[in-house]
């Protein structure tokens, strides 16, 4: 009796994965139009449809994060505010599961929970290596947070639980100031993740190489992906309102979406398909 564990629906396996790049300048990227962000999210809505309850466990799981989230606000806002976007732009990590999936149903295989539930465990040591860093930057964005606090109130001011109070027109200079650190720092972690997390799930590449890759589809093709992260950004937004209601749907979503991007960008297509096993 063979024991060993069956691989994953649509995972790469060593007959037919892509061979390791000799560097990140020799993986090709693909030219995107300004309709593909649209499609990737159709692709995604059909991804959700066809796994709708996988997905909306994963949904249900940044909804919760929400809810944590808005109970740590009452105690640290200087905080949770940075927490907040952070958990957003780790995403890709999150939906790993996800990921998973669309993969899976791209191969024609039936999805599952478990092997969704576990797809790290293909490419452990990248994915590890990835996210740390994506922490670093994280705690590097809340400490800068807590100094915009520091400098922009006399103390810790007292919000009492309420970010309308905290968003006053008031506190103008405040707001520019957060907003402005924000934005650099997710700039830079959408640059470096935006295609990085799939690819590490889809190739055998080192997390270095997917994070440069992901970087350098954003500079060399600013004005689509520019459009993609502002299509997130709205739709997560909506999702927030009323009480992270609409995360179990709009996450898995923008998940399969993220998928979609990825493939459309750098994925396999017919620069760079690897060469077919013997038969």
């Amino acid at each position: 009796m063979n024991n060993a564990a069956p691989s994953p629906v649509g995972a790469p396996s060593p007959a037919n994965s892509p061979t390791p790049s000799s560097g990140v300048f020799s993986i090709p990227l693909h030219p995107l139009s300004w309709r593909q962000p649209f499609e990737w999210l159709r692709l995604g809505v059909r991804d959700f449809l066809r796994a709708p309850f996988i997905g909306l466990f994963f949904g249900g799981a940044f909804m919760v994060m929400g809810w944590a989230l808005l109970k740590a606000y009452e105690r640290m806002p200087a905080y949770v505010l940075a927490l907040a976007a952070g958990f957003l732009l780790l995403g890709p990590v999150l939906c790993l599961g996800l990921y998973r999936i669309s993969q899976t149903l791209e191969a024609g295989g039936k999805p599952d929970f478990g092997d969704a539930l576990l797809a790290f465990e293909s490419r452990i040591g990248p994915l590890a290596l990835f996210s740390m860093v994506l922490l670093v930057l994280e705690m590097v964005w809340g400490r800068a947070a807590l100094v915009v606090f520091a400098v922009s109130f006399d103390g810790m001011p007292d919000f009492k639980g309420s970010l309308m109070a905290l968003l006053n027109p008031e506190n103008l200079g405040f707001i520019v100031a957060y907003c402005s650190v924000g934005a650099v720092f997710a700039g830079l972690i959408f640059a470096l993740s935006v295609v990085s997390i799939p690819m590490l799930l889809d190739r055998p590449v080192d997390a270095v190489t997917a994070a440069l890759t992901s970087l350098r589809l954003v500079l060399t093709q600013p004005g689509v992906m520019l459009l993609w992260g502002a299509l997130i950004t709205l739709l997560i937004g909506l999702a927030l309102l009323p009480w992270f209601a609409g995360l179990p749907v709009v996450a898995p979503i923008l998940g399969h979406a993220s998928w979609h991007a990825y493939r459309a960008a750098v994925g396999v297509g017919a620069v760079d398909t690897p060469a077919q096993s013997p038969a």
